[in-house]
């Protein structure tokens, strides 16, 4: 997953880059409030953490454009605003999550992994698609109770496809979620994935919407 990452701090910045590297996701940091864009694209960004107090502008006023516009990517916003109207201000202005510093990573992470769960529409750890279970934290797929073994990319795509659960996710969306730095993977690339996957959990999984992308069949 892509996560969208605005904080000013330089060693907070690189940290947070390392530990979503170590979750297996990919992640653009911007240090910037005028760096950020205008609008999300849930294409682009799986999530955003948002620091509130950035160089060129507000980090709330950020999220509140995003909300007002109907962006429903997650955002958590981490900051050192600890007051109880700063908090209550972030949550009005459409946080999913307010994460006061100093933190602890292992918290910002599990926060990170429950926002994007409840934005996957799965209420619990282990997510279950028919015969395969996904089981996130453990990076773990099996079919019919079975464990599969997949590369990371095959297991990123699985999950991506998942996420959506049945709608189609256009094939240069899914290259830039696969890219371990926010760059693109090539096309040719990319099938040569799905065609690995989808000899591990059977092709009739995976639907092709042709020239567009592909979905995953969740019965």
């Amino acid at each position: 997953m892509h996560i969208l990452l605005i904080e000013d701090d330089l060693d907070l910045g690189r940290a947070l880059q390392a530990a979503l590297r170590l979750e297996g996701h990919s992640s653009e940091w911007l240090r910037r409030a005028n760096d950020a864009p205008h609008q999300l694209d849930p294409g682009a960004q799986d999530a955003v953490l948002l620091d509130q107090t950035l160089p060129g502008g507000d980090g709330h006023a950020l999220l509140t454009r995003w909300r007002r516009q109907g962006s429903a990517v997650p955002i958590i916003v981490i900051t050192a605003r600890s007051a109880l109207q700063d908090r209550l201000a972030g949550f009005d202005g459409g946080a999913d999550d307010y994460v006061v510093k100093p933190f602890e990573m292992p918290e910002l992470i599990a926060r990170l992994r429950s926002v994007l769960r409840r934005s996957a529409h799965q209420a619990s750890d282990t997510w279950q698609l028919g015969a395969l279970t996904i089981e996130p934290l453990r990076r773990r797929v099996l079919l019919d109770g079975a464990e599969l073994a997949l590369s990371p990319r095959e297991y990123q795509l699985l999950v991506e496809l998942a996420r959506e659960r049945g709608n189609v996710v256009a094939k240069h969306v899914l290259a830039q979620r696969l890219s371990p730095l926010g760059d693109p993977l090539d096309f040719g690339t990319l099938e040569v994935h799905l065609a690995n996957l989808r000899r591990k959990i059977g092709a009739s999984r995976i639907g092709t919407a042709r020239g567009v992308g592909y979905w995953l069949e969740c019965a």
